[in-house]
């Protein structure tokens, strides 16, 4: 009991950073494996992604409430992200993780390099001039590849989909944040009716855990909405720099044996 109680204090604190920027997993998947041993790889997976999806939600709506969302824009992106995570989903068994962490720790670096060199990039929205081909091709392009990547590996999706709605859209920090919360939600269904599916969550666990998950993203994302894009901004850059750090320290050694 006092384990679940200890995860569910840690399934806070990854909501609530998730709601102001992604990047939860580095806190709450790490938690389940120290806290919960007996639980087998694909229980773990499926209560971790049980507890982010439903804090998502939350976080979803409460943006959804504040920010607009153009949703006639955003469907190109909602259902070529939702096919490109049902795909890297389906050729998870058939790949190595490790192969592709050398390329997603550059691709990270890059971003925290330009987001720290572009010091105005995301602080106020900055309208682009898309012809509709554009538009499409960019909506398709990056839910695609993004809901790709996340159902295949997974790290660092939120700060992905975050970075690109900036740089190809023009969007501002929290503008991009409310849209990237409803490409997450969708990238995140694939899985979750997979391991449903497969009967891998362990209820008594999932559920207290996505409840203190849930809380966290209610009260991150109206944080975001008080401090703004700057705000986001700041931690955008920590947790981005975090991710790189976390995973250097799980699969640099892999490489230097």
């Amino acid at each position: 009991m006092a384990s679940i109680l200890l995860l569910c204090c840690f399934a806070f604190m990854a909501g609530f950073i998730d709601a102001i920027v992604g990047g939860g997993g580095l806190i709450q998947l790490p938690a389940y494996f120290i806290l919960q041993p007996q639980l087998s790889l694909i229980q773990t997976l499926a209560c971790n992604k049980t507890a982010s999806f439903f804090g998502t939600i939350v976080a979803t709506v409460s943006y959804v409430k504040r920010v607009k969302i153009d949703w006639k824009h955003l469907q190109p992106a909602i259902v070529s992200a939702f096919i490109g995570s049902f795909s890297g989903a389906l050729l998870v068994s058939f790949i190595h993780k490790e192969q592709f962490m050398p390329f997603i720790i550059c691709a990270l670096l890059l971003v925290l390099v330009y987001t720290i060199l572009k010091k105005n990039l995301g602080l106020h929205p900055n309208h682009k001039d898309l012809s509709t081909t554009t538009y499409y091709l960019y909506s398709i392009g990056t839910g695609g590849i993004i809901g790709f990547y996340d159902g295949l590996i997974g790290p660092g999706t939120g700060s992905f989909i975050i970075f690109a709605l900036i740089v190809l859209f023009g969007y501002d920090f929290l503008r991009a944040n409310a849209n990237a919360k409803v490409l997450n939600c969708v990238t995140s269904v694939s899985a979750l009716i997979f391991f449903f599916i497969k009967g891998a969550i362990v209820w008594h666990i999932a559920i207290p855990v996505a409840a203190s998950n849930m809380a966290g993203n209610y009260l991150g994302a109206h944080l975001a909405f008080k401090k703004g894009s700057g705000f986001i901004r700041v931690f955008f850059i920590v947790v981005v720099l975090a991710l790189i750090a976390k995973l250097s320290y799980d699969y640099l050694p892999v490489f230097l044996k």
